[in-house]
């Protein structure tokens, strides 16, 4: 069954193609570093007193980045498509760093949230113009090993994150790991800027004239959109937990001390990009031998989701030793979910001329995972006093994620491509 693509004929072999989206996972690893940096403070004592903070607070101050990604996803995908991928990203990678670092200088409350709101505001901007900028680069027989090289550095991100911003607390303070992490991440800037090309519509007409061809209101009335909505919730949901709440978890739970629990979000996390990585390019390799690309996609997409459901067993262990293997199994696990996810909801199923605005639309659910996850998470902790709730509501939603896959993602479904440039 033919999918909707534009994209012009094979191209050789081009190099440079596949070192900008190493660069793209270069910048995944610093926006996640800087977003999960948060949680190792959240998990300092000598951090939650100075702000006085309660279960509920420390919910809503990891969701706090969340707030303004959110709310800047379609806007951030609408200006992708329009003024392309590499002005708005670096203007807004400047922005989120400086914020990073600047967290570091917060005195109470009010102003840390603002900074975090801040930091949420800039990286607005990554998954969209990660996703354009691929989209329109890579044919479909690529493509999941092109995510998968991408989504290594989202996951990379969190699973570095966490240990240097632990060891940065013990070894200096918080602030001045705020103030280091954010600072470092400007160097990326540097090879940005020099060798990826100016891609704004007056650089290249045709793109600006493609754009018009896919209408919002078309994206909006798309089952599939609809349905990657939910998908990308669910799965966000589960690593959003991992990610602000895991820490506190192995340190008040587990009773490990802060480095140790750094160790065991690295190998959470790091089995989950080495497993998106391998998934990716062995889906890419069977559809190249003539499978059908949305059927071995949503085979992959489905078989994460069911191993991933095995953290209820982690949370039911006696030890320590079996709280973090079923914590590598789990998130290892939705690794098979990743890439092929992101390429079947963000490439295989999306005109490429609507890449920047669908993969914005479909990311306020992701940020909306970031919002729920974590003070869901933290009133459920708080109202039951233990993590078998907050662990249940996961595996809920990892059930929901499995089924509307299966049920929701059908190529005829596509959001529709208008004749005659309709807005």
């Amino acid at each position: 069954m033919a999918l909707p693509d534009t994209l012009a004929e094979s191209q050789p072999i081009d190099w440079s193609r596949w070192l900008i989206v190493a660069l793209l996972g270069v910048g995944a690893i610093i926006a996640y570093c800087d977003r999960a940096n948060i949680s190792a403070a959240l998990a300092y004592q000598p951090f939650i007193r100075h702000f006085q903070l309660s279960d509920i607070d420390r919910g809503v101050l990891n969701s706090a980045f969340f707030w303004s990604y959110m709310v800047l996803q379609i806007p951030a995908g609408w200006v992708v498509d329009r003024y392309g991928t590499k002005i708005p990203y670096a203007l807004s990678f400047a922005a989120w760093c400086i914020s990073s670092a600047v967290t570091g200088m917060t005195r109470t409350l009010p102003q840390l949230t603002t900074l975090r709101v801040l930091t949420g505001a800039g990286e607005a901007i990554v998954t969209p113009a990660s996703f354009s900028w691929m989209r329109q680069h890579f044919q479909e027989e690529e493509s999941g090993l092109a995510v998968g090289i991408y989504m290594l550095g989202t996951k990379i991100g969190p699973a570095i994150g966490a240990p240097i911003a632990a060891w940065l607390i013990t070894a200096y303070d918080w602030r001045l790991m705020f103030l280091m992490m954010g600072l470092a991440g400007l160097v990326w800037l540097v090879p940005w800027l020099l060798f990826v090309s100016n891609d704004a519509p007056r650089a290249n007409p045709a793109k600006a004239r493609a754009v018009a061809t896919v209408p919002f209101r078309n994206i909006m009335a798309s089952p599939v959109i609809w349905g990657t909505v939910i998908i990308n919730f669910c799965y966000n949901y589960f690593v959003f937990y991992c990610m602000t709440w895991m820490p506190a978890y192995f340190v008040e739970q587990r009773h490990v001390s802060l480095t140790k629990m750094g160790l065991f979000s690295f190998f959470s996390f790091a089995g989950i990009a080495i497993v998106a990585l391998v998934s990716g390019w062995a889906a890419d390799l069977l559809i190249k031998r003539g499978g059908n690309a949305v059927f071995v996609r949503k085979v992959f997409v489905v078989a994460g989701f069911a191993i991933a459901c095995t953290e209820v067993i982690g949370v039911q262990s006696s030890s320590v030793e079996g709280a973090l293997f079923w914590a590598v199994v789990s998130l290892s696990g939705l690794g098979l979910t990743t890439a092929n996810n992101v390429a079947l909801c963000r490439m295989t199923l999306i005109p490429p001329q609507a890449a920047g605005l669908a993969t914005g639309v479909q990311n306020v659910s992701t940020s909306l995972a970031g919002i729920v996850g974590p003070i869901l998470s933290g009133w459920l902790l708080e109202t039951t006093g233990g993590y078998a709730a907050p662990m249940m509501a996961i595996f809920f939603f990892l059930v929901v994620g499995a089924v509307t896959c299966i049920v929701l993602l059908r190529p005829e479904w596509s959001p529709k491509v208008a004749t005659g440039g309709a807005t």
